[in-house]
C-alpha cells in the first residue's frame, strides 16, 4: 500500500507562535510525550543552543509525524527577516503551508513577503490566527488586514469566542457536525456568508443556485471548497491558542482534509533537490533532500545535475538515508517520491542542488538577499585558521554568507542581513567551535555594471608552457538581468573542454570589478581566441579569463549600483508630513498615500544605505504603532559620492605579472 504523504511548511513573522504551534501538532499526534516550551528552550525543532537561549528559530527544522493514516513531514522555519533565506530554501520542498498570524499584531512586515512567495510558487496555504487569549486579540481586524494585504479570498472557517480572555476558544466552525446537511444561503450563519460569496465568484452555476435559494448540501459546498483551496483560489482561515492546545485537533483534521498530498511516482528517474545542509559530529555532512520523482536508496550513486557539466560529471554515493523524528535521526531504506529525508555521503552537494534529472523540481524563489558585508576577526590571532574553517563549514550550511577568505591579507568577510544574524553567528562560533570572534562594522554591498560596450582581450602565452588567447565582448544589460554568457567561437579555435572552463569560472572572474564589487547586469560573449595543441592546458584559460574581463572593464569604466528597497509604511495619519519628509531625505520616493480611517499607508522605494536604521527611528517616532515592511527591489545606479568603492581584495588581474605568478602557485 502506497503511503499518503504531505510536506507542510510552518511559516510566519517572528513571534507569531509557529514553533509553539509545531510543538502542539507533534504532541497531539503522539510524536512527542510532552509539549516543548520556547521560553524554557525545550522545543523539538529548536535544536541549536543559540535557538534555545534566545527563543527564536535560526535554521529550518524537519519533523515527521502521523495523523489519520497520513505521514506529515513538517518543516518549521525561522520568522525573523534576518533568516529569510531558510524560509526560501524550504519552499522548494513543500506541497502546502500553514501561515501563522497573531490575533494581536496581525499581518506583520515579513508576513506579506512570505505569502507572496507561497502564491508565486502556487503552494496551497492555510492561515492560522493564533493567540486568541491575548489582550487586544481582534480576529475581525486581522481578517480585514489579511483581505487588504494578503488576499481577499481568505475565508474564516471558525467562529472564535471570548477573545482576549483566558477561556478564549472556538464556538463554531464549518464542520459537518455543526453545519446543516442541507441549507440555503439564508439559513447559513452570517459569519459563514463570505465562504459562499467566494465560492459563487468561482462557479456561475453555484452562484445561480444561491441567488435562487436552491438548497445545497454540506458535501457539495465542502467539495467545492476543497478544490478551490488546492487550486490556490481560496485560503481557509482557522483560529486557536497554540500555547494552550486550543484548535490543534481541528487544524490537524483540516490539514488532512483540505491540503494536498505529495505526488508520488516511484517508477520515474530520480528528481530531487537539496534544501538544507548540516554537519553532524559523528556522521559528517548531512544533506536534507526532497524527492519529487523516483527513489533515492542508500548506497546509490547520485548524479548531481547542478555541479556536473559536460567535461566533469559529479556523482556521490549515498552512504546512509535517515529521517528526523523527535529531533533524532532514524534510519530509512530509501526516500520515495513525495517524501523527504537526510542523506550522508553527498560530499559535493550544496543547498539548492538538483539531484538526478530535476525535471519535477520547482523553481527557486528569492525572498531576500544579504545587503551587508562584514569582516570577522578572531579575538585570539592563533584562532585565525580555525575561524576560517568554521566559517567555511557555516557557509556550506548557508551559502548566502558568501565567505571570502583572503589568505594573503589574512581577512575573512561574510555577507549578512542584519545585526541579529551577527549576534547569532557569534554565539554559534563560540558554542559549536569554541571560537570567540568580533564582527567589524558592516557596510552596504554595492555592485558594478559596465558603462558601455567594450572588448576585453588577453593573450596569455608566456612564460611557457601555456597558451590561452581570449577576446570577450562585454556589454551592459538590462537592470536586474544578472549575467548572461554565450560563445561565438568554434571548437576548432578553442576546444570544447577549454570553453567549458571559461564558462565554469566566469562567476569567479566577475566577483570583483574595478571598484571592488561584483559585476552584474552584463552580457559577455566570447568572440575570438585560440588554443594550442601542445601548450594549452585548462588552467591557462582559467587564468586568462579574469585578466581579459578586467582589462575590458578597466577600459570602459563601470557604474556603481546600490541596493534599492520597496517599502510599505502604515502609521497614524498625523505622522504623514514627518514620514514623507524623512523619505525624501533618504533619497526615496513614494506613491500617493492611501488613507484607511485614521491610518495612512505609504508605498515607495528608498536606498538601503540611507534607510538601514529607519525601522528603529519609526518605532520611536510612532510609539511602536507604525509598521514598516521592506524587500529588495533591485539595484540602481548611484554616484560615487552616494555609494562606496573599495580596494580590490587579493591580487588584481590588472596586476598582470603578479597575478600570473599567484595563479600558477609561484607566489605565496
Amino acid at each position: 500500500m502506497t503511503k499518503v504523504c504531505k510536506n507542510i511548511g510552518i511559516v510566519a513573522h517572528v513571534d507569531a507562535g509557529k514553533t509553539t504551534l509545531t510543538e502542539q501538532l507533534l504532541f497531539a499526534s503522539g510524536a512527542t510525550r510532552k509539549v516543548g516550551s520556547v521560553d524554557d528552550g525545550t522545543t523539538a525543532t529548536d535544536s541549536l543552543t543559540v535557538e534555545r537561549e534566545r527563543g527564536i528559530s535560526v535554521r529550518l527544522a524537519t519533523e515527521t509525524f502521523y495523523w489519520n493514516d497520513h505521514q506529515i513531514n513538517l518543516i518549521d522555519t525561522p520568522g525573523h527577516v534576518d533568516f529569510s533565506a531558510e524560509v526560501e530554501r524550504s519552499l522548494r520542498a513543500l506541497d502546502c503551508a500553514i501561515l501563522v498570524v497573531s490575533s494581536v499584531e496581525g499581518v506583520q512586515a515579513n508576513t506579506s513577503s512570505i505569502f507572496d512567495a507561497l502564491q508565486y510558487l502556487n503552494i496551497p496555504t492555510l492561515i492560522f490566527i493564533n493567540k486568541l487569549d491575548r489582550a487586544g486579540a481582534d480576529v475581525e481586524r486581522v481578517m480585514a488586514e489579511i483581505h487588504q494585504e494578503l488576499s481577499p479570498n481568505a475565508v474564516l472557517l471558525q467562529q472564535p469566542s471570548n477573545l482576549g480572555q483566558t477561556d478564549a476558544g472556538i464556538s463554531g466552525g464549518w464542520l459537518k457536525t455543526s453545519t446543516p446537511s442541507q441549507f440555503t444561503s439564508e439559513e447559513l450563519e452570517p459569519w459563514l456568508q463570505p465562504l459562499l460569496e467566494c465560492l459563487t465568484e468561482l462557479d456561475d452555476e453555484f452562484l445561480e443556485a444561491i441567488i435562487e435559494s436552491v438548497p445545497v448540501t454540506f458535501e457539495e459546498v465542502d467539495q467545492k471548497l476543497s478544490h478551490a483551496i488546492s487550486c490556490n483560489e481560496i485560503y481557509p482561515v482557522f483560529t486557536g491558542v497554540a500555547k494552550a492546545g486550543i484548535g490543534i485537533n481541528e487544524l490537524l483534521n483540516a490539514i488532512i482534509h483540505y491540503l494536498p498530498n505529495a505526488k508520488q511516482n516511484n517508477n520515474a528517474a530520480l528528481s530531487a533537490v537539496v534544501f538544507k545542509i548540516e554537519h553532524d559530529q559523528r556522521i559528517g555532512k548531512m544533506a536534507y533532500v526532497r524527492v519529487f520523482e523516483g527513489t533515492l536508496n542508500a548506497r546509490d550513486k547520485i548524479h548531481n545535475a547542478t555541479r556536473s557539466h559536460e567535461a566533469h560529471v559529479i556523482e556521490d554515493k549515498a552512504s546512509q538515508v535517515k529521517r528526523v523524528i523527535r529531533g533524532k535521526y532514524q534510519d530509512m531504506d530509501c526516500i520515495e517520491a513525495g517524501d523527504i529525508g537526510v542523506v550522508s555521503g553527498l560530499q559535493s552537494a550544496k543547498i539548492g542542488d538538483i539531484l538526478g534529472l530535476g525535471d519535477a523540481v520547482p523553481d527557486a524563489y528569492q525572498l531576500s538577499a544579504p545587503l551587508l558585508t562584514v569582516q570577522v576577526i578572531p579575538d585570539n590571532e592563533k584562532d585565525f585558521s580555525a575561524l576560517a574553517s568554521a566559517l567555511t563549514e557555516l557557509a556550506d550550511e548557508d551559502p548566502l554568507l558568501n565567505l571570502e577568505w583572503l589568505v594573503e591579507q589574512r581577512e575573512l568577510h561574510v555577507n549578512i542581513n542584519g545585526w541579529i544574524q551577527v549576534e547569532v553567528l557569534q554565539a554559534i562560533l563560540q558554542q559549536r567551535f569554541a571560537i570567540q570572534a568580533t564582527f567589524k562594522q558592516p557596510s552596504i554591498i554595492y555592485k558594478e555594471t559596465p558603462t558601455q560596450p567594450v572588448e576585453g582581450y588577453e593573450c596569455y602565452w608566456m612564460p611557457k608552457p601555456c597558451w590561452a588567447i581570449v577576446r570577450f565582448l562585454i556589454e551592459p544589460a538590462q537592470r536586474g538581468s544578472g549575467v548572461h554568457y554565450e560563445s561565438k567561437v568554434s571548437v576548432n579555435q578553442i576546444a570544447a573542454k577549454y570553453q567549458n572552463e571559461i564558462q565554469a569560472n566566469l562567476a569567479k572572474a566577475l566577483k570583483q570589478g574595478i571598484k571592488g564589487w561584483s559585476i552584474t547586469d552584463v552580457k559577455i560573449t566570447l568572440i575570438d581566441g585560440s588554443d594550442h595543441v601542445q601548450h594549452s592546458r585548462p588552467g591557462d584559460f582559467i587564468i586568462a579569463t579574469p585578466m581579459a574581463i578586467m582589462n575590458g572593464l578597466n577600459e570602459s569604466d563601470t557604474d556603481l549600483l546600490e541596493p534599492i528597497l520597496d517599502f510599505q509604511i502604515q502609521a497614524d495619519s498625523e505622522l504623514l508630513g514627518t514620514l514623507t519628509s524623512d523619505i525624501t531625505k533618504m533619497r526615496g520616493h513614494f506613491d500617493a498615500p492611501e488613507f484607511q480611517g485614521n491610518r495612512v499607508i505609504i508605498r515607495g522605494k528608498f536606498p538601503a544605505a540611507t534607510s538601514l536604521d529607519y525601522a528603529i527611528k519609526l518605532a520611536s517616532l510612532s510609539g511602536g504603532h507604525a509598521k514598516m515592511s521592506t524587500r529588495l527591489s533591485g539595484y540602481e545606479i548611484c554616484s560615487p559620492e552616494q555609494g562606496q568603492t573599495t580596494a580590490y581584495r587579493g591580487i588584481s588581474p590588472l596586476d598582470r605579472d603578479k597575478y600570473i605568478l599567484w595563479a600558477r602557485g609561484a607566489l605565496q
